[in-house]
């Protein structure tokens, strides 16, 4: 384990799982962000001198207490907030408002619950104009790489918890985003179904190469599927703003064992920055 400013992830660019399509740069710059919120007090500064480098097909996840700006962060990144300064920039374009570039899971799953699986899946490569054909491709791809295949025709309600996210998943990825954005998308699922989807997710980003950023409040979590991990501490609970306190390099295998010494020696130090003093 080490500790850095912005260390170099492995550089690889996306594709759809079974093909070799190009290497796309994905590379996620932040640098210098502050956030501020107007109130009829005055304001309030959530986040300051934030820089963050992602390299492509990098799985980096965020980690820190609750109002720390995590989140914020994140949503800057998606384009749903803006931020009050600084730079913050996707594949070497500014963020200004959401973009097909981004895709965004989040903890509620937000599917349609009067489409099937397939249909939820195949809503952004029809929104696309892609071919019939192609979209189906595309779509069928992107359902058998989590797991569903034989719940293609299910709706919504008729589905577990699990496989919903399976779905909202699926669903993103089937967009072709260059960075996969997921805010605490396995927060409100049962420790084995979150162990299970955490294993999932592993797997469709060796698979596919896009670059992720996670945020999670679990540093087990953060720790097994990350090749890094951005520890934030602060937040207007604590009397600073939010910021980025170290970034630690989790130098691990890929295949993690989480009862292993090392491993858990990660988890102790990352534990340590983010119940340190802001």
């Amino acid at each position: 384990m080490t500790l850095s400013a912005a260390a170099p992830g492995p550089a690889a660019g996306p594709s759809a799982p079974g093909t070799s399509a190009p290497a796309r740069t994905a590379d996620v710059h932040v640098l210098d962000l502050v956030k501020r919120y107007d109130t009829a007090g005055g304001g309030v500064l959530a986040m300051a001198d934030v820089s963050l480098d992602v390299r492509s097909g990098e799985f980096v996840a965020v980690v820190g207490a609750s109002g720390c700006g995590k989140s914020t962060l994140l949503r800057i990144l998606a384009g749903f907030e803006e931020a009050t300064e600084g730079v913050v920039e996707v594949g070497g374009r500014a963020v200004s408002a959401p973009g097909p570039d981004r895709g965004v899971v989040f903890q509620d799953y937000g599917l349609f619950p009067w489409l099937s699986v397939r249909e939820n899946v195949a809503y952004g490569p029809r929104r696309k104009k892609l071919a019939k054909t192609a979209a189906a491709e595309v779509t069928d791809r992107f359902i058998e790489a989590v797991g569903l295949t034989r719940f293609a025709d299910r709706f919504p309600g008729e589905l577990s918890g699990g496989m919903q996210q399976r779905v909202a998943i699926a669903r993103v990825l089937a967009n072709e985003p260059s960075v996969l954005l997921m805010d605490e998308p396995f927060g409100a699922l049962d420790a084995l179904t979150r162990s299970d989807l955490q294993v999932e997710l592993k797997r469709i980003h060796r698979e596919t190469g896009t670059t992720v950023l996670f945020v999670t409040h679990s540093i087990e979590e953060a720790v097994y599927l990350a090749d890094r991990v951005v520890v934030m501490t602060g937040g207007a609970s604590h009397g600073v703003p939010g910021h980025i306190s170290e970034i630690v390099t989790v130098d691990l295998p890929g295949e993690r064992d989480v009862t292993s010494p090392a491993f858990n020696a990660c988890k102790r130090r990352i534990s340590e920055l983010v119940h340190a003093p802001a």
